[in-house]
């Protein structure tokens, strides 16, 4: 069993930035690959990004491309999602997950959640 607890979201103007963190319990941090989503008031959950077990690998949806980056630090059993040059558009309820697989775009393959935490920006 892996619990998530999320931590970072907030209030920020557009073209602002924030850092989330997603701590997980437990010795196997190490052995999931990690996800970040998000959804928004009336839309469906999307991927944001994922990072493989080591963190030598990321993976991004192309909104956030070049304005987001998720890294790891296993010894500390979190993950973090940097996001820069925030938008109106992503505002939403972040979420991270752990992944036993390597499947890192869809939600369903992923066997742990977080509660959430709610970004908001402002135009």
């Amino acid at each position: 069993q892996v619990q998530l607890v999320e931590s970072g979201g907030g209030l920020v103007q557009a073209g602002g930035s924030l850092r989330l963190s997603c701590a997980a319990s437990g010795r196997t941090f190490s052995t999931y690959a990690m996800g970040w989503f998000r959804q928004a008031p009336g839309k469906e959950r999307e991927f944001v990004g994922g990072i493989s077990r080591s963190g030598g690998s990321t993976y991004y949806t192309d909104s956030v491309k070049g304005r987001f980056t998720i890294s790891r630090d296993n010894a500390k059993n979190t993950v973090y999602l940097q996001m820069n040059s925030l938008k109106p558009e992503d505002t939403a309820v972040y979420y991270c997950a752990a992944n036993r697989g390597t499947d890192y775009q869809h939600g369903w393959r992923y066997d742990y959640w977080g509660q959430g935490t709610q970004v908001t920006v402002s135009s």
